[in-house]
């Protein structure tokens, strides 16, 4: 009789999303909620990309840190059954802003101090990887790959990589140097960048090392701010830092201008990113709203409609949230609009975005701040 093979030792894997950040450079979408909870593809929130690559990904741990206006981020979240993450054991764990025993306000003023103020839950856990993950970033990873990298080389830490989106801003980013598969640099939205990729802010943490690490960070006057500041930097210094290279589509909505054209892109007849791929779809709450409706007279043409759409007018290359109506007489082109927003007779909406909420009429105003390539229609 052959004994079996030894089993192969599984780390206990944690994921961390970071969703507590308020968002300022997509005010006014973000002014009374959290980012992670903003409308995306017209169907789905933003948060629905980071939990639908753990979902696939076979991981079953996940934490989500909130801290700025957490309600309709929460109402999305509900038991997490969306991303099968209601489990008596594990699952998702919702982590809001709380009081420490000496009556302080555990306020995080970064990612990184983020993990700092919850590092006792962390230690508690045990876990032997903790994957963390921004909120407000559109891609599609396998994180089984990046635990394979990390595990192979060793690392203190994995860095997930991409280039840098074309035309975008080069100092909204990470940028690292690597050698032979081993980051050798990380500059944190740097001036003038030097390096030639940049990081997704996916991170896998061998979890005892950034324990330490948070620990010591705790013990300092200041914040432990973002991860650039010094978690990231200084695990590069010491060395042991893996790359794990992203080669598909990945974009930061972070900003006004980001946030629209990466909507134009899901509109392209080949997208980049395609959000109902079955072998990887992604996965929301309940959809409330019944099927969109193209009235008699309307023109829709390369548009995304969600449900509950009512369409009397003309709708070009656009894409459309919940409920939305657009009235005979009316207009939209080359935009986004929000769930429950109305577009008026005789308005016309064109390379703009309209908040979930908002009416638009003939002759309402639209801000357009300095950078910005599109408008915005504010919700009142």
């Amino acid at each position: 009789m052959v004994d079996p093979a030894p089993s192969r030792h599984r780390p206990r894997v944690l994921v961390v999303v970071l969703a507590g950040g308020a968002g300022g450079r997509l005010t006014p979408l973000t002014d009374h909620r959290a980012k992670p909870s903003l409308p995306f593809g017209g169907s789905y929130r933003l948060i629905d990309i980071a939990l639908s690559q753990v979902a696939h990904s076979g991981l079953q741990d996940v934490w989500v840190i909130e801290q700025y206006e957490p309600h309709a981020l929460n109402d999305h979240l509900a038991s997490g059954r969306p991303w099968d993450l209601d489990r008596t054991h594990g699952g998702l764990r919702i982590l809001p802003p709380f009081v420490r025993g000496d009556g302080e306000e555990a306020l995080a003023a970064g990612n990184a101090d983020a993990l700092v103020q919850h590092r006792h839950l962390l230690a508690e856990a045990a876990p032997d990887v903790v994957i963390t993950m921004s909120a407000d970033h559109v891609f599609r990873l396998d994180l089984r790959d990046v635990l394979d990298t990390h595990a192979a080389a060793g690392a203190t830490l994995t860095i997930v990589t991409t280039d840098p989106p074309a035309a975008d801003d080069p100092t909204r980013f990470a940028w690292v140097g690597v050698e032979d598969g081993t980051v050798t640099a990380f500059e944190y939205k740097p001036d003038e960048p030097t390096g030639d990729r940049i990081c997704t802010e996916v991170f896998a943490f061998d979890a005892p090392e950034l324990l330490t690490r948070l620990e010591t960070l705790a013990d300092a006057r200041s914040s432990a701010g973002d991860y650039g500041d010094r978690l990231v930097p200084e695990l590069v210094a010491d060395g042991g830092v893996a790359e794990h290279r992203l080669e598909g589509y990945w974009r930061d909505v972070g900003t006004i201008n980001a946030y629209h054209l990466a909507h134009m892109e899901l509109l392209d007849d080949e997208p980049p990113l395609r959000l109902d791929d079955p072998a990887w779809p992604l996965l929301t709450g309940s959809i409330v709203g019944g099927p969109a409706r193209v009235g008699v007279g309307a023109e829709v043409v390369g548009s995304l409609l969600s449900p509950g759409v009512i369409v009397h007018g003309a709708v070009e290359g656009s894409v459309l949230g919940r409920n939305v109506v657009v009235e005979a007489g009316a207009l939209v082109r080359a935009s986004v609009v929000g769930d429950d927003a109305v577009v008026r007779a005789g308005a016309v909406v064109d390379g703009a975005i309209v908040e979930s909420g908002a009416s638009v009429g003939p002759h309402d105003e639209a801000r357009n701040d300095d950078g910005w390539d599109v408008t915005v229609y504010a919700a009142p």
